[in-house]
């Protein structure tokens, strides 16, 4: 998988895009860090894309709620709901 800094977003898009054909993956980086996931559709469903992406973003949520919940031996209703929240916001 190539890593990308948003710099490069704007300065070598042609050997993003190539690079992506080719691997099918990139991540973004802004300031070292990876912010976001490049995925290359080919003739894939856009659809089906979008709804495995954010089920796995609802299950990576569902998992740090139950690592929390073990840790502190329960969440409250407003602790579940602020999880759910953010995941649905992408954070």
């Amino acid at each position: 998988m190539n890593f990308y800094s948003v710099r490069d977003l704007r300065t070598s898009q042609k050997e993003i895009w190539g690079n992506l054909a080719v691997n099918g993956e990139a991540v973004i980086t802004n300031n070292g860090k990876p912010t976001a996931l490049l995925v290359n559709l080919e003739n894939r469903d856009f659809e089906a894309m979008v709804k495995a992406v954010r089920q796995a973003k609802a299950m990576m949520a569902f998992n740090s709620m139950r690592e929390r919940a073990c840790e502190n031996g329960f969440m409250s209703d407003e602790e579940i709901m602020a999880e759910i929240n953010a995941a649905r916001r992408g954070e």
